[in-house]
């Protein structure tokens, strides 16, 4: 089964009939969702890190996370999952890089390169984002970005100003 990483970020928080639920709370959802799909094997979780937010306007912070996982679903059976999580969680795609209670990104999946209007694997820009890279990092610095360096060099090379480690 091919090894996918996945890049989760939360900004915003969300209220339903079960309470308030945190940026952080947002990215435990997702992974617990995750987690119970029957074709993946959720293998490890980053730290959680508290970064300033890439985008327009005023944005709270965001919290950022990334796991590894293996599935026997295709790339895109697993977008189509991953945004299927981001519905649930009230994810509404209105602005460009605007803030949002959850965003799910393919970073990695396998050796597999795709670049079409649905799909772009290796995520881009994932290169020179310490936001992405950071928490990379944490599940595997000697991961090898294809046509790039490996991870701990491309976050040796980032700045991590507004990056913060949280420790829950």
């Amino acid at each position: 089964m091919p090894k996918a990483f996945i890049g989760l970020g939360s900004n915003l928080g969300s209220t339903d009939k079960e309470g308030v639920k945190s940026p952080q709370m947002q990215l435990h959802i997702a992974l617990d969702l995750i987690a119970q799909h029957p074709k993946i094997q959720l293998l490890k979780i980053s730290s959680l890190y508290r970064t300033k937010a890439v985008g327009p306007g005023e944005q709270p912070d965001y919290i950022n996370a990334a796991a590894m996982l293996e599935t026997s679903l295709s790339a895109y059976e697993l977008l189509d999952f991953l945004q299927h999580i981001e519905h649930q969680q009230g994810r509404e795609r209105t602005i460009r890089w605007g803030a949002r209670t959850i965003d799910l990104d393919i970073l990695l999946y396998g050796e597999l390169m795709e670049n079409t209007q649905q799909l772009c694997i290796p995520h881009p820009r994932l290169h020179e984002r310490a936001f992405v890279l950071a928490p990379l990092a944490d599940l595997d610095p000697d991961l090898v970005i294809p046509n790039r360096k490996n991870v701990g060099h491309l976050l040796a090379n980032c700045s991590m100003q507004g990056i913060v480690k949280l420790t829950e």
